[in-house]
């Protein structure tokens, strides 16, 4: 596993390149068995590249970027027995070159969900993706769709500037009582962990109804606000259209149930995506097309 501190040091790639397709696991560090599932279903792609690179441009005013969890060793060693061809973790100063540099304006699905209350974060998730694929040039890239959002922002993005890449969305890998795994669930004391169990409380509650056969989405999205009022402070609880995130009136199709609350010091997301028939319900994913 080669470790790659600058972009000089990814002409490194091109030797193993020639081994392989290259397939990039973008991350921010911290890594949990989440991350390493992301892995896992990169090497079935091809040669996982692993970034680490908290990017400040994501971050916004009083977010906790000075206080996000770093710790390179650590997570050298967790990824250390996988099959990983190198890891890119570069500086700040390595990435950009001032603070007035060049961004990438995000596309139409952004300006929802974590968009309305995060001005700027997509930008900033852009601008550091699209450097990361054009600096490792990897034929695949793989996303954890716990953001789900995220990524289908990222495929506006692909899409719409023609990158040559496929993007492969990864399952959401929960603790034993449901709680999605994050970096900034160690944010929690005991008793706010125990509360953050009604996220994902609230998205199976939201299933079973939709299984039951209401396709009322506002009907579904107050369940799902009821669901998690005692956990903490709601930010949004919706049900979109996947792809294109669009306000999902009557559940036909692939659906996203998408929620965000606010527990002490943590801002916690958690989904599902479903595929909604006239008398079924499925889990299923982001991504049904091949590129």
């Amino acid at each position: 596993m080669e470790l790659i501190r600058s972009k000089e040091g990814l002409a490194a790639l091109d030797a193993l390149r020639r081994e392989g397709p290259l397939v990039l696991v973008p991350t921010m560090g911290a890594l949990h068995d989440g991350h390493l599932s992301l892995v896992a279903e990169a090497a079935r792609h091809g040669r996982p590249v692993v970034s680490i690179f908290v990017n400040p441009t994501q971050f916004g005013p009083g977010e906790d970027f000075e206080s996000y969890p770093r710790d390179l060793r650590t997570d050298l060693e967790a990824l250390r027995p996988l099959d990983v061809a190198a890891v890119f973790a570069p500086t700040a100063e390595q990435m950009y070159a001032g603070a007035e540099g060049v961004r990438v304006r995000p596309g139409p699905r952004s300006k929802i969900l974590c968009g309305a209350s995060r001005p700027g974060h997509f930008e900033g998730v852009l601008t550091v993706v699209a450097k990361l694929l054009h600096l490792i040039g990897p034929r695949t890239a793989v996303f954890g769709r716990k953001d789900a959002q995220q990524c289908l922002v990222i495929d506006e993005m692909v899409r719409d500037l023609d990158f040559p890449v496929r993007l492969v969305d990864a399952p959401t890998l929960r603790e034993d009582d449901g709680l999605a795994m994050s970096s900034r669930n160690r944010y929690l004391d005991a008793g706010q962990r125990e509360r953050a169990r009604c996220l994902s409380a609230a998205l199976r509650g939201a299933r079973d109804l939709i299984a039951a056969g209401e396709r009322d989405g506002a009907a579904v999205e107050r369940e799902l606000v009821g669901a998690m009022a005692d956990g903490g402070a709601v930010e949004y609880a919706e049900a979109r259209r996947v792809p294109d995130l669009a306000r999902a009136a009557h559940l036909e199709g692939r659906i996203l149930l998408a929620v965000a609350v606010r527990i002490g010091p943590a801002r916690l997301i958690d989904n599902i995506v479903l595929d909604v028939g006239p008398d079924s319900v499925a889990e299923t994913g982001l991504f049904m097309e091949e590129r």
